[in-house]
Formats: C-alpha cells, structure tokens, sequence
C-alpha cells in the first residue's frame, strides 16, 4: 500500500523540518536497525530514503505543513484501509513496529524480482 510509505515520509519530513541533521540521524537510525535483520533490506531502506529526501530539499518552509498535511491523510488512510480487511493497524501496537512496515514492503518487492534477503 501506498500509506506505509507516506507515513514513513512525513516523520521523515517531520525530521527535517526540525533539521535536516535530524533527519539524517533518523535514517542513520533506521538503517542501523535493519542491518541487524537483514543487509539487503537496510540497503533498500537506504535507497528508498535517499529517494525520500530530493523532495525535502524542494519543499522549503512548507516542510513542516505538508509533513503534518500528509501525516494524517496517510493515518487516516490506513485506518480506513485496515477497517475495509477488518483488521488493525500494526503500528499501533508499538513505535518498534513502525519499522515492520518499510521492510515488509521492501520484502514483498524483493520477492517479486527475486532479490534473496
């Protein structure tokens, strides 16, 4: 799904509107993370989020607006979605599970492309 990755870029965003720096530590952070599970998944993350960032350099003092701006409808998105399968969001059960769904995502394309991770 589309939301997953929205909500990932908003905190992102949320980062980077504080500081950049602060964004870069969050990926660092991440990355950090996924290379305790996986290396082909931490270096998907690292693409996907060096992707995520060009638009961050454009966005200027709007930054903070549409992270909040596309923080919510991602929310709202999810819940939506999950409420249509009948089931609840992961990420509610713990900020942790915040990360499950990028490597998910990232699972499933590797999959499909045949990617071993």
């Amino acid at each position: 799904g589309i939301c997953v990755p929205l909500v990932a870029w908003s905190l992102l965003a949320l980062a980077w509107s504080w500081s950049p720096a602060a964004a870069y530590v969050l990926i660092g952070v991440a990355v950090a993370c996924y290379l305790t599970l996986s290396f082909p998944i931490a270096m998907g993350v690292l693409a996907v989020a060096a992707v995520m960032v060009y638009p961050l350099t454009l966005l200027g003092a709007s930054t903070l607006r549409v992270a909040i701006a596309v923080f919510v409808a991602a929310w709202i998105g999810l819940i939506v979605g999950h409420r249509i399968e009948g089931r609840k969001p992961s990420f509610l059960e713990a900020v942790r599970c915040l990360l499950v769904g990028p490597a998910w995502l990232l699972g499933r394309i590797y999959r499909r492309v045949g990617i071993a991770y």
